[in-house]
């Protein structure tokens, strides 16, 4: 596993006006996602699944065709196989000599017949087209054909679909209910998969109340647990959560050292920061070594990534990113870095979203010098309308919104103008 190294900006860092400390430079978005995954390299271990059991797997060995689809020139309508030079040149009143449902072999087709056939049936030997049953009159065990066919007619041919020993699904495929389909229709009783990224997720804060337990003063209900334990496991993870750490830095150690033994990435959110009562910092520093980066990003900017090692009999480390706290920010820091992230571990090609290019049925007159990722969601014309409450802290907008919009650095929108807009339905899977 590689170490990740904090990506470089070019600018000079800022001055901490409170305290004069230099502060880290702000990165961009960009940057600090080429930087998460290039240290992401794929999981090298695989295991083989029924196809019934691979959904939303990644593929660790491509699937190549051991047929044609269809095997056989098969019939797209119901109606009658014939030869298209009988009807050319002769009568078109034919008698039937065969009739042939799907899943049955024909015989060949006597010239000067028709048969009989049904959708997905096997074309009979000799015969280059279907006429539709709408396009004849049958009776008596003849059939008039009203319509003169081209060869090739209402016929699927053999390996129109797909050739034998073609990649149909490559290296890297994340596992849809359509790619199973694809593989089962060549015949894939199993799978070669990688195994599911493990992760560790735990919180820190004395502050952190779970439901159902009374609210003392000065107290918040755990929201992040929730939200990060969803995100993870929509993506597959296998998560081990270790719930509420105690803010102690010994506590916060032995958390670490057990987590790093057993998986892939540890995350947390919250507890970064310099605060006296902040222990996941020193503590990973304590267990390995750890980047705090300022992204110049909105909802978001603090974000810690670097790596816990494993004990003297495992080898190597586990990854660690640490989200901020506010529940909005660690939702999408989440969804732009930690989950591409995941998935290039997991060996998925493509991690990067699509967007769309959709109408701002709103104005913005303020900008922000950093990348803006603003809660909206399309209204029934087709357009965008933007959450009211941008705050990190309304997680509200998250639930009401059906995706983001990643607005540049410095740029205020005007109502009518087109903007990158990111469905949730690409973020959350």
């Amino acid at each position: 596993m590689s170490t990740p190294q904090a990506p470089n900006s070019g600018t000079r860092a800022a001055t901490n006006a409170a305290t004069g400390a230099p502060r880290p430079p702000m990165i961009s978005t960009a940057d600090a996602l080429a930087t998460l995954l290039a240290a992401a390299q794929p999981l090298a271990q695989s295991e083989t699944l029924s196809t019934f059991d691979a959904l939303n797997r990644v593929l660790a060995v491509e699937v190549v065709s051991p047929l044609d689809v269809p095997p056989m020139n098969t019939s797209a309508m119901d109606g009658y196989a014939v030869r298209a030079a009988d009807l050319h040149q002769g009568s078109r009143r034919l008698p039937v000599s065969q009739r042939i449902p799907a899943g049955h072999a024909p015989q060949p087709l006597a010239a000067g017949t028709a048969a009989r056939i049904f959708t997905g049936a096997t074309v009979p030997p000799g015969a280059d087209a279907v006429v539709m049953q709408e396009q004849a009159e049958a009776g008596d065990g003849e059939v008039t054909i009203l319509h003169t066919p081209k060869a090739g007619e209402w016929i699927t041919a053999q390996g129109a679909d797909i050739k034998k020993d073609s990649v149909i699904l490559p290296v890297g495929t994340r596992l849809s209910p359509a790619a199973l389909g694809l593989a089962a229709s060549v015949g894939c009783a199993t799978l070669t998969v990688t195994r599911r990224v493990k992760v560790a997720v735990f919180f820190t804060g004395d502050e952190l109340t779970m439901p159902g337990e009374p609210l003392k003063p000065g107290s918040i209900y755990n929201s992040n647990r929730f939200t990060l334990t969803g995100l993870l496991r929509n993506l597959g993870c296998d998560v081990t959560d270790y719930g509420i750490v105690p803010d102690q830095l010994d506590a916060t150690r032995a958390t670490l050292r057990e987590a790093a033994a057993q998986h892939d990435l540890i995350l947390t959110s919250g507890g970064v920061s310099v605060g006296e009562e902040d222990h996941v910092r020193p503590a990973v520093e304590a267990e390995g070594h750890i980047g705090m980066w300022q992204i110049a990003m909105k909802p978001g900017k603090p974000l810690a990534f670097g790596a816990v090692r494993r004990g003297a009999n495992e080898a190597g480390q586990a990854f660690f990113i640490g989200l901020p706290g506010n529940p909005v920010s660690s939702f999408v820091t989440f969804l732009l870095f930690v989950r591409p992230f995941l998935l290039r571990l997991a060996g998925v090609a493509h991690v990067s979203p699509r967007a769309l290019s959709l109408r701002a049925d709103f104005t913005q007159t303020k900008s922000d010098r950093r990348n803006e990722f603003l809660r909206a969601r399309v209204n029934p014309a087709g357009g965008l309308d933007l959450f009211s409450n941008q705050s990190s802290a309304v997680l509200t907008s998250t639930v009401w919104g059906d995706g983001i919009i990643d607005n540049p650095p410095n740029h205020a929108i005007s109502a009518g103008e087109t903007v990158r807009f990111i469905p949730f339905t690409e973020l959350l899977y």
